[in-house]
């Protein structure tokens, strides 16, 4: 996966009630520009993630935070994918404020059936519109 950006602003329900993003939100935001890039590489959404004959959810997530980030904040938010396996992939994501790196957060995803739950490859088309 070539590196893609994505820009968001931080809005008053990221954020808990010392009115800093909550940990698990800013999680969710990085899912969110994984979403947006998938978008941009003209993969259907509805059909991605409702396939009856692959799934790849998320088996381990992980943010580290270097300054806090408030409301009407606005972010950029870079991915870049990388293969572990045949049927593991990694999405690292930095999260930066004013040019400044924020955040760097991490999300594991693995291919299985839907139906028997059992692992799988990670499809060929899939590899490729991913690039990883």
């Amino acid at each position: 996966m070539n590196k893609f950006s994505y820009q968001r602003k931080i809005h008053f329900a990221d954020t808990d009630g010392a009115g800093v993003v909550y940990f698990s939100n800013l999680l969710s935001i990085c899912h969110e520009s994984y979403e947006e890039y998938l978008s941009y590489l003209t993969i259907n959404l509805q059909e991605f993630f409702t396939n009856k004959l692959i799934a790849i959810p998320i088996i381990h997530a992980q943010i580290d935070f270097f300054k806090p980030l408030f409301c009407g904040d606005i972010i950029i938010i870079t991915l870049e994918g990388k293969s572990i396996n045949n049927k593991v992939f990694e999405i690292s994501y930095e999260i930066y404020k004013d040019n400044v790196l924020i955040a760097k957060a991490l999300t594991r995803h693995i291919c299985i059936n839907p139906h028997t739950r059992k692992t799988q490859e990670i499809p060929l088309i899939i590899k490729k519109e991913l690039e990883i």
